[in-house]
């Protein structure tokens, strides 16, 4: 391999010194990059023939060259070097190695600078495209318990508190909707990354001739980037992807809260098997839901690379400095992370079983038709509704008082409080009868629910895979 001060150039009579070498070296992280930089590097050398910068015949080589090195890295045989600092250097040093001259005339035109920044969003752009269908495959899921579940009644929360019955599907689909807005945004992120840097070398563009639209379209940008010294500097486009990425992980947090909640013994709303739960070392009975806790411990390690770049970028003057090396470690992480979390929450709401009895009579305690009898007390008494809510909150203290439900008064004790009230009323207070009701757009009916989901197929789980 090429010694590290001639890659440096002329400029350096001494090597650096071993702590140095060690942080200003990425190449134990960066290498990553690996694939996207070599096909970054074969399309600036078809760009760079086309244009009569190099010879076609050095081009060639160049491209032969790096696909061996491709193959070389991906059968693991490929050595390392910290000494040449990065996953560039350290490819265009092996290139040199096995062809000689025309290696040097493959950085022509570029800078390492503009040559990450594109390797980059290439790598995010990749792995927007995997987690739009691992989030893809998570809504599936979700839609498929939705359409078993959409009319299995059970209690819905405010403040975790009992609050009016919804059905199992309905609340799933919620989560179907959160996934579907994080689809929206990264494909927002992606749309807006895809502009090419490649070209705009250094921080000032190049004096040769080079055709910086040839090279974004063969590498599937857009168009190239517009300014030498914002395409060099610029890492919104990663920031982005951290910020969309840490707002599905607050998602899957949340829905793993629920799981955890749902799977203990004082709820018991559902049972996930052995395939996502684990037991205790010294207590047999236990089935821990540690699936769903990891995943919901994901949220804070993505945000927190969400972070890390944010104060990493928060105070650089234009163009590059090497606190944009610190770049790659969260997005890796967070991408990596995002993914498992992603991929495990999918197993699990494949996996659940709900237990329909604990679901049906946790809807049906803690008064959660109260609403449906205000309504009804509006509808068939023209009450206002505020004195309609007077009247039903004074029936629920009756009915705590008798520890009994809105449904077991009788009808002289509903009547002590308000005398117009009817025998029909009591068809209002079942949890059935209520989520019945709820059939406006949206609503948590069975029937409503059974079309959302419907409609929830189309809108993204349609054949293209593109998010809406």
């Amino acid at each position: 391999m090429t010694d590290a001060n001639a890659l440096w150039g002329g400029r350096f009579a001494a090597g650096p010194a071993a702590i140095m070498e060690r942080i200003n070296a990425s190449i134990d992280f960066d290498r990553r990059l690996y694939a996207q930089d070599i096909t970054a590097s074969q399309a600036h050398a078809r760009m760079l023939a086309a244009r009569k910068i190099i010879t076609q015949a050095d081009a060639t080589a160049i491209e032969q060259g790096l696909d061996t090195i491709l193959r070389e890295i991906e059968a693991g045989e490929f050595e390392y070097s910290r000494a040449l600092e990065d996953i560039h250097m350290n490819i265009e040093a092996r290139l040199r190695e096995l062809i000689g001259e025309p290696a040097g005339r493959l950085h022509t035109g570029r800078s390492r600078n503009d040559q990450v920044a594109t390797d980059l969003r290439l790598w995010v752009r990749d792995a927007i495209d995997s987690l739009d269908t691992g989030l893809r495959h998570l809504q599936a899921a979700l839609i498929d318990r939705a359409e078993q579940y959409a009319a299995l009644v059970m209690p819905g929360f405010t403040h975790l508190q009992t609050a009016q019955p919804v059905t199992l599907g309905h609340h799933l689909l919620a989560y179907v909707e959160m996934f579907g807005r994080d689809r929206g945004r990264f494909a927002d992120c992606r749309r807006r990354l895809n502009e090419c840097p490649l070209g705009a070398a250094a921080l000032a563009g190049t004096s040769f001739p080079i055709d910086r639209r040839q090279t974004a379209h063969e590498l599937g940008f857009e168009r190239p980037t517009a300014n030498s010294l914002d395409s060099v500097s610029d890492r919104d486009f990663a920031i982005e992807f951290l910020s969309a990425a840490s707002l599905t992980a607050i998602h899957i947090s949340r829905f793993a809260e629920e799981i955890v909640i749902w799977c203990s013994q004082n709820f018991a709303f559902i049972q996930l098997s052995d395939a996502f739960t684990t037991g205790s070392s010294i207590m047999p009975q236990k089935r821990n839901p540690d699936a769903a806790e990891l995943a919901r411990a994901k949220a804070g390690r993505i945000i927190g690379a969400m972070t890390a770049l944010l104060v990493v970028m928060k105070g650089l003057p234009l163009a590059y400095g090497k606190d944009m090396q610190e770049d790659k470690e969260p997005v890796f992480d967070a991408a990596d992370n995002l993914a498992l979390a992603i991929a495990a929450t999918a197993g699990m709401v494949a996996d659940l079983q709900a237990n329909e009895a604990a679901l049906r009579a946790a809807a049906s305690a803690g008064f959660p038709t109260a609403t449906d009898l205000a309504d009804w007390l509006v509808r068939r008494l023209d009450m206002p509704f505020r004195d309609a809510h007077h009247v039903t909150g004074a029936l629920v203290r009756l009915a705590e008082q008798e520890n009994i439900g809105l449904a077991q008064l009788s009808l002289a004790q509903m009547q002590s409080v308000e005398p117009n009230i009817s025998n029909d009323v009591y068809d209002v207070l079942s949890v059935d009868a209520s989520v019945a009701s709820r059939s406006s757009f949206g609503g948590t009916a069975p029937e409503r629910v059974a079309a959302a989901a419907k409609l929830a197929r189309q809108r993204f789980l349609a054949d293209d895979g593109v998010a809406p």
